[in-house]
């Protein structure tokens, strides 16, 4: 339960806005909750201004930053969740040239980078940002739902046959995140590991096999409240 009034932002992809598959309409949609009785929180004690974006790259994530940049301080706290869009690929391009280099959406050294820059801003606005790890996809569905449509056999075939090397490259953002926090001395809450030590984390996604479904959210803000105070205070 949360016994201090808290003010936050959150900045960070469709994860982030609380966007999942709903299975019967095969739809995105947002999550509908009630996240103030899920902690025991009232309205007055917590406060979450939400700039998330499905679809949001960190480049992206910047700009919508640098728009509410005047809103920082009042914050106790920014939450931060980049990576996932970062680190995925423009499959369409893959699917039709499969012969071809393809790069992430945001290669390594510009996501590094780009998130710097995002931490220095908050910082110099007397901001507190905290990072948040990467929920782990499903490398199986996940391929299945960017495949459809598209030629599978060619983006099987760039993938030389192994559909984990998604998960591994989403596991290697993740590390990058780490890294970053550790290396800038910024707070981190660790979401991946909140799912991965579940016997069947599998059961916790969409069938689009990378968003969260309800209950994989409940987990996650779980999570975020149960080491928020050791983030803050550590």
């Amino acid at each position: 339960m949360l016994n201090t009034s808290l003010n936050i932002g959150v900045f960070g992809d469709s994860i982030g806005k609380g966007i999942l598959l709903k299975p019967e309409s095969n739809r995105y949609s947002t999550l509908k909750i009630d996240l103030h009785k899920l902690i025991g929180a009232s309205q007055q004690r917590l406060r979450i201004e939400n700039f998330c974006m499905m679809g949001s790259t960190i480049t992206k994530g910047l700009s919508i930053l640098e728009r509410h940049m005047d809103k920082v301080k009042q914050y106790q706290s920014v939450l931060l969740e980049f990576g996932g869009n970062d680190c995925d690929y423009n499959w369409q391009q893959i699917s039709e040239r499969p012969d071809a280099a393809h790069e992430y959406n945001t290669p390594i050294p510009l996501f590094l980078k780009k998130y710097s820059e995002m931490i220095e801003k908050i910082r110099a606005r007397q901001g507190n940002p905290i990072m948040l790890t990467l929920p782990p996809l499903v490398p199986d569905k996940y391929f299945d739902w960017v495949s459809r449509n598209l030629n599978k056999d060619h983006i099987l075939a760039w993938l030389d046959g192994d559909v984990n090397a998604i998960y591994r490259w989403q596991e290697l953002y993740n590390a990058k995140v780490t890294s970053l926090a550790a290396k800038l001395s910024v707070p981190l809450i660790d979401i991946r590991s909140a799912f991965l030590s579940k016997p069947r984390y599998q059961q916790l996604i969409c069938e689009d096999g990378i968003h969260p479904n309800e209950a994989g959210y409940k987990l996650i803000y779980k999570t975020i409240l149960r080491q928020y105070r050791q983030a803050v205070y550590q």
